[in-house]
């Protein structure tokens, strides 16, 4: 990087070669006001306007040719050049001599912010009482619209205005009667609130390469639209990035809190419990590169495989797509990659050296697999006690083959076990060993993960009869590989997920008509809606609302069932208590009933000495973060301690037991693994007209008749070209937070130190402590500023810097700075954390 030398407020600073001022002041930490400068954008100044913009149905069109000349906020003074100048877009030379700040600057820059605030609700910039305000009610009683919008405290314009100061006489605001269109997906637009800077315009031209919002310049004014009268027609992406730089609230998220705001705007992360990187994956589908696509979803599981064929994918239902029409095939685009997986991650895997210390792990199903991978992985003996001949849990023998093929638990279970797990199959735990004698051999924790492999049982006449079955135990014996035998007619009860695979198993042994019987309505229904779809589709008839009463025999075979109606499920307090109309009641024709209406762990394993804990609903009690029991040493996660569970629950149970207990012993817990490097997205989406209108790609199915007469997996997967399709529908919500952050106007923090705090008063205030990252930490009304400062400096490690406002009424700032805090974060200070939400 080529430097130059130029001088800044008497200071001679280097500075890199072919930069603006602005930039140049700022990299050398010396602030310089603006609102239409932006460090990813180019500069305002020299952009040419559109012909005509939209704002909703309300047309503008240029009446002027003139360049846009922006905020001017920015000016300064170069020796040697008469007048000021805009800083934005001269660019530096050697030798150069600036003047950033002078009565005639601060002048000139309170005239040009009047001219913009004339323009712009501003009532609540220029209150007294504007700290910590709710806008509502309004003490003053200013009219609704001449306050601020609701981004008051954390507004960039508000932030700007207070640091260049706000003239006495500004002009009172008059309403513009501008367009508010709330109607459209994801972002409100609040024109009435445009400052015309055209940040906008500008990251979704330049940056974004879609070209959805453009500007007109009419009659000495710049107004900002979009292209057409909606932003579909305009061709927008939704990216967000355009919300990233307003510095006012005219763009806006629709029903987004700004505390917690990167997990609400990326909800397909937030919502996976494993946290992985959905957006990175997709990216890289659009971008074929499929290996590191595999590879990013292998960081955060070793069941990759297994989660793109049965994972529940809540993140599609929270997934922002929706709001346009239906969200991403994230769990497809996820078995795609993983069946493109070219293992480029295998050469990346680490196992650290032996620690020399034993875990046991008890059950072999996704949790306690996952946690013996981890625990391998960060350097201990892990030992595997299965009950079961064979490994795997409930994926082996509770999801049939149609759902998960073998081959395909095959391959994530191959790569598990070789890194160097002992596994040690038909070992019952409680019969065989006890938790003490492993104890004795060695194992300095144990893992206890064996599932819910019982089946609930069901209390009416009847059930002694043959042909009636328990749905757990049937899928076992189907997918163990025994023969088993179905009659023509057969009732499945229970309305659950296994329900559902229990009448397709029965389908596919023969079964000519298939019901399936369940206390819920079909809206209640706790499977999920695709997997009841594919039953209507294979012919399963659902009798919803109905609970068995008795099971009808004649000479000792089943005949039929009688129902009775259920009329509702759960109590007012969401207690299950169902509530059956005697007077309405059915018989169903029958001679098979397979009875599947929940499982329940077998924590007799733990045996008839174990002090650990056991809950009133029979699951084993836990500390939530660590999943350690009152017992030292003995954790527990996976169905035995929030039946039922879904396989990705269960792994994440497994990588925060692995954590856990690798702290335990003496480890930092760190089970992270990154396989790819950290890459940088192009921000450049391009213009697609037909983006919104994209339509979530089908997975392609078997045929309703191979499906009934065999086994074969239903969902046949992407080909490249669906893959494709379906990732480039992806809004690319995350790529919003690689925007850059503008440069605020520096706040008067001092260093707490002895010396600095001599200098302040002993009168009443508040004080705010900051730590070595500028975050507020504590916010303290007091009667004596100095004497809190003293007492800060001796007894919070944690603080390093500080403020303090002298004031009198000490309480009511103190209140004033927390609803501030609070506003802008969603919570208190850590200082602040034993403080009643509800007083603010």
């Amino acid at each position: 990087m080529e430097t130059i030398s130029i001088t800044i407020n008497g200071t001679k600073v280097d500075v890199e070669k072919g930069i603006s001022i602005l930039k140049a002041s700022q990299n050398a930490g010396i602030y310089i006001p603006s609102l239409c400068a932006h460090p990813d954008l180019p500069p305002l100044v020299g952009s040419k306007p559109n012909e005509e913009v939209f704002q909703g149905t309300t047309k503008f069109k240029s009446t002027d040719s003139q360049e846009h000349q922006g905020c001017q906020l920015c000016v300064v003074k170069i020796e040697g050049i008469e007048g000021l100048v805009t800083s934005c877009d001269i660019i530096v030379e050697e030798g150069m001599i600036i003047s950033t700040d002078s009565i005639e600057i601060q002048t000139l820059r309170r005239e040009k912010l009047m001219n913009i605030l004339s323009k712009h609700p501003h009532a609540c910039l220029m209150c007294a009482q504007r700290e910590g305000c709710s806008r509502e009610p309004c003490s003053p009683n200013v009219p609704v619209e001449e306050r601020c919008c609701p981004i008051l405290g954390r507004c960039e314009l508000q932030k700007v205005a207070e640091y260049v100061g706000i003239r006495e006489d500004t002009p009172r605001y008059k309403p513009q009667g501008r367009a508010i269109i709330e109607n459209e997906p994801l972002f409100i637009r609040n024109y009435e609130l445009c400052i015309g800077c055209t940040r906008c315009v500008r990251v979704c031209r330049d940056v974004r390469g879609v070209e959805a919002l453009g500007f007109v310049y009419s009659n000495g004014e710049t107004i900002v639209g979009s292209l057409a009268p909606s932003l579909k027609e305009s061709g927008c992406k939704f990216c967000g990035a355009c919300v990233e730089v307003c510095p006012t609230g005219a763009l806006t998220d629709k029903d987004i809190l700004w505390a917690g705001r990167e997990k609400l705007l990326v909800p397909c992360i937030d919502t996976c419990p494993l946290g992985i990187d959905v957006p990175h994956y997709i990216r890289l589908i659009s971008e074929k590169k499929y290996a590191e696509a595999a590879a990013v979803v292998r960081e955060k599981t070793p069941f990759p495989s297994v989660l793109g064929r049965v994972c529940f994918h809540d993140c599609e239902v929270k997934c922002r797509r929706s709001q346009i029409n239906e969200p991403i095939a994230i769990c497809a685009l996820k078995r795609f990659v993983l069946d493109h997986d070219s293992e480029l991650w295998k050469p990346k895997i680490k196992i650290l050296p032996s620690t020399g210390k034993k875990v046991a792990v008890i059950g072999s199903g996704p949790s306690g697999l996952t946690a013996a991978y981890y625990l391998r992985r960060l350097g201990h003996s892990v030992t595997i006690f299965e009950i079961n001949s064979y490994i795997g849990g409930m994926l082996r023998v509770g999801i049939p083959e149609y759902r998960l093929p073998r081959a395909v638990l095959q391959k994530d279970l191959d790569h598990i076990l070789s890194i160097g797990i002992d596994i040690q199959t038909d070992k019952v735990i409680g019969e065989h060993l006890s938790l003490d004698d492993l104890k004795d051999q060695g194992f300095m924790a144990t893992f206890f993960a064996v599932g819910a492999q019982n089946t609930k049982k069901l209390n009416i006449e009847g059930l002694d009869l043959p042909n009636i079955l328990w749905g757990l135990d049937f899928l076992k014996r189907v997918n163990l590989g025994e023969e088993v035998k179905v009659t023509e007619n057969v009732i499945v009860i229970g309305g659950g997920n296994v329900a559902v695979d229990v009448a397709l198993t029965a389908r596919r042994l023969g079964a000519k008509d298939v019901q399936l019987t369940c206390l819920e309505c079909r809206e209640e229904m706790p499977a999920h809606e695709w997997e009841i779809q594919k039953a209507i589709d294979e012919g399963i008839t659902l009798n919803c609302s109905w609970g068995p009463k008795s099971i009808i025999d004649s000479d000792g075979k089943v005949t039929e069932i009688d129902f009775v109606h259920c009329d509702s499920v759960f109590d007012e307090n969401n207690m299950f208590n169902p509530i059956f109309n005697e007077s309405d009641a059915k018989s169903i024709k029958t001679d098979m009933v397979i009875i599947a209406i929940g499982q329940i762990p077998d924590l007799t394993l733990l045996g008839s000495e174990s002090k650990v804990n056991i809950s009133t609903s029979g699951l084993i009690q836990v500390k939530e973060g660590t999943l350690q029991t009152n017992v030292s040493g003995i954790f527990a996660g996976g169905e035995v301690i929030s039946s039922p569970s879904s396989v990705v629950d269960a792994i994440e149970m497994g990588r925060r037991a692995a954590s856990s207990i690798d702290k335990y012993l003496g480890g930092d817990g760190e089970i992270e693994e990154k396989f790819i490097e950290a890459d940088i997205a192009n921000p450049n989406l391009g213009r697609d007209e037909t983006f919104y209108n994209k339509q979530r790609v089908q997975m392609p199915l078997l045929s309703l008749e191979e499906r009934q007469s065999s086994f074969s997996e239903i969902e046949l997967g992407f080909d490249e070209s669906l893959a494709l399709e379906e990732a480039n529908r992806c809004l690319r919500c995350d790529l919003r937070f690689e925007i850059s952050p503008v440069t605020l106007p520096p706040q008067k923090w001092l260093d707490l130190t002895k010396e600095n705090i001599q200098n302040v008063p002993e009168t009443e205030g508040a004080i705010q402590i900051l730590n070595e990252n500028q975050e507020i930490i504590l916010i303290q009304g007091t009667p004596n500023l100095r004497l809190a400062l003293d007492e800060q400096l001796l007894t919070n490690s944690n603080a390093c810097y500080f403020n303090f406002d002298e004031d009198p009424m000490y309480t009511k700032r103190e209140s004033e700075l927390l609803q501030q805090f609070m506003q802008e974060f969603g919570r208190f200070p850590e200082g602040n954390e034993d403080l009643d939400d509800d007083l603010f």
